[in-house]
């Protein structure tokens, strides 16, 4: 895959024709303007959004800069990617930070998918609005897209065996995986989860993951791709960690491609054909990152797969099965501390 720039690289015709259907509405200021090419009836149109769930000011203003946006760019649905509640988690706490911030969305049919980060309790899975479909992972297909959310917060040996089985099986040309914790980030906070990259990261090089998506790190950051496979963290739809790239990790700035924490954001992505087109937003409606990633056709990420398992970095039978007993064991470790406790960290 290739990745075109951090810059606006799409044609002034292509922006005015995106945008001249909505004349009504007034003209935008130049920074707010999509650079998203003109919509195909046939794309895959999302957005995507991380840490949202606080119930406050900034996550409303968020929220309605995405409804701005969606009038002139009809995304169909909305990927959350954990910490989707903050404090309590009891009706009236999932109308103040879901259902009242994105109503202008949710009354137009727009559906979120939801997966699970370290502030949220395990019955957000029966929250319907979220489509979990009461499952702590699970797939969906969308268009061309196969999208795989899982459970960071437990990544356990059942849940890798499915995951190696559903993307196994897998004919979807786009695969993309969306979870809480980032296993690439540079952000001074919390930094990449290199034991959970241990784990599913193999998966997603044999299985030709194109793209994944992650939160927790409350900021913006596009990694450069590693392995074939684009890494964005997208956490800062009500949270943010000012500052925190300029005081990053030394070794995981040098994978940074573009990066941003001055504001709270959200992302719009259109898939069309072999070409994914990303923009990120921030509050105020600017541009701080955009453009496009081209899928890799499949015999060359199977090349690279194998390359990869000639140099020893996807893992032996063996030594996959040391790695989920690993994360059993983990987990286990995990299940003696208290559910407030956990809530607390991160």
């Amino acid at each position: 895959m290739s990745v075109r720039g951090g810059g606006v690289r799409r044609s002034v015709a292509a922006v005015s024709l995106v945008l001249a259907s909505c004349v009504a509405r007034g003209p935008w200021p130049i920074w707010q303007k999509l650079t998203l090419p003109p919509l195909r009836s046939d794309s895959v149109r999302f957005a995507v959004i991380g840490d949202s769930g606080t119930g406050g000011r900034l996550e409303y203003e968020v929220a309605s800069r995405m409804a701005e946006f969606h009038d002139r760019f009809p995304f169909t649905f909305v990927i959350m990617l954990g910490d989707n509640m903050y404090g309590t988690e009891e009706p009236s706490d999932f109308e103040r930070k879901f259902s009242q911030p994105y109503q202008a969305l949710l009354s137009k049919g727009i559906e979120f998918y939801a997966a699970l980060g370290n502030h949220d309790l395990p019955a957000q899975q029966l929250f319907a609005p979220f489509h979990m479909g009461g499952r702590r992972y699970y797939t969906f297909m969308k268009g061309t897209a196969q999208f795989f959310a899982l459970d960071s917060n437990y990544m356990d040996p059942q849940q890798l065996e499915w995951l190696g089985r559903e993307l196994e099986a897998s004919q979807a040309p786009w695969k993309i995986g969306f979870f809480h914790h980032p296993i690439y980030s540079s952000g001074r906070r919390h930094g990449s989860e290199v034991d959970l990259r241990a784990l599913v990261e193999p998966l997603f090089i044999r299985y030709g993951v194109n793209v994944v998506f992650s939160g927790h790190e409350h900021l913006y950051e596009r990694m450069k791709p590693q392995h074939g496979i684009h890494y964005f963290t997208s956490g800062g739809a009500a949270k943010l960690s000012r500052g925190d790239l300029g005081r990053g990790r030394p070794a995981e700035t040098d994978l940074r491609a573009a990066g941003f924490d001055q504001d709270r954001e959200f992302m719009l992505i259109e898939i069309a054909g072999d070409a994914l087109y990303f923009q990120a937003i921030s509050r105020t409606g600017h541009t701080i990152d955009a453009g496009t990633i081209r899928r890799a056709i499949p015999h060359a990420r199977a090349s690279a797969s194998a390359r990869t398992e000639r140099l020893g970095r996807a893992p032996s039978n063996a030594r996959s099965a040391r790695l989920a007993r690993a994360a059993a064991s983990r987990a286990q470790r995990l299940a003696g501390v208290s559910r407030l406790l956990l809530r607390q960290v991160g």
